[in-house]
């Protein structure tokens, strides 16, 4: 054992480093999420019922090309404690990360798409100011370091601070995002990505390909990090 694995296992022996999702501790070069659930994690496969409510939720939307979650969120799953460090925590290793997975089994799988850029779906300022950052970024520039799709950040703003869509149905969430959005810049590419964390009822997302309708943009994938079950 050289003298920086020594060290490295000492620091951990002192300050365990624990995995997001299952709060085991990690060893050796794992980082952030420990290999058994970078494993097990539940990915939503690209044929089958999650991937049928997916496509449901856009079916009105001609100018969506692709639809995809990557992982199946579930209440007190690995997936929640993941985005809950990711947003309640500062970890912004694990937005990175998912990101990054998400590119490569995308790409493993061929289903990259043909898009210019990857947009993420903007916090307002105050919200950011909380937070200090916004987690789609984080996702969004993970994805984009494991494809190679170049992404934004102010291609769009959020203008509106709205109360949090938890608990509203369909409607009522389109209500709270309507006019939040608005593009900041010309795009030049006719099909980008947009990427958020979670798919609840697909309001947000709508919302943000109006607005990009506006800045040139005429088709769009959408993908999410999670598929909220419901």
């Amino acid at each position: 054992m050289n003298l920086k694995n020594f060290l490295s296992d000492f620091s951990d022996l002192i300050f365990p480093r624990c995995c997001e999702a299952c709060d085991r501790s990690l060893v050796g070069n794992e980082a952030t999420i420990c290999t058994s659930c970078m494993i097990s994690l539940p990915r939503i496969q690209l044929n089958g019922l999650h991937q049928d409510v997916i496509r449901y939720k856009f079916v009105n939307v001609p100018e969506v090309i692709l639809t995809h979650s990557f992982l199946l969120f579930t209440k007190k799953g690995k997936v929640q404690h993941l985005l809950h460090a990711l947003k309640y925590k500062g970890n912004k290793e694990v937005g990175l990360k998912l990101g990054f997975m998400f590119g490569q089994e995308m790409m493993t799988a061929g289903l990259l798409p043909n898009a210019g850029l990857i947009i993420s779906v903007p916090l307002h300022k105050k919200k950011r100011k909380i937070r200090g950052y916004n987690q789609s970024d984080l996702l969004a520039e993970g994805f984009s370091n494991a494809t190679g799709i170049p992404w934004s950040a102010t291609a769009l703003e959020r203008i509106k601070h709205t109360a949090t869509q938890t608990g509203k149905s369909k409607t009522q969430r389109r209500e709270n995002v309507e006019g939040v959005f608005v593009a900041k810049e010309k795009i030049i590419h006719e099909h980008v990505i947009i990427m958020d964390d979670v798919l609840t009822t697909g309001a947000t997302l709508e919302e943000c390909m109006q607005t990009l309708k506006t800045a040139g943009c005429k088709y769009f994938t959408i993908l999410t990090i999670a598929l909220a079950e419901h």
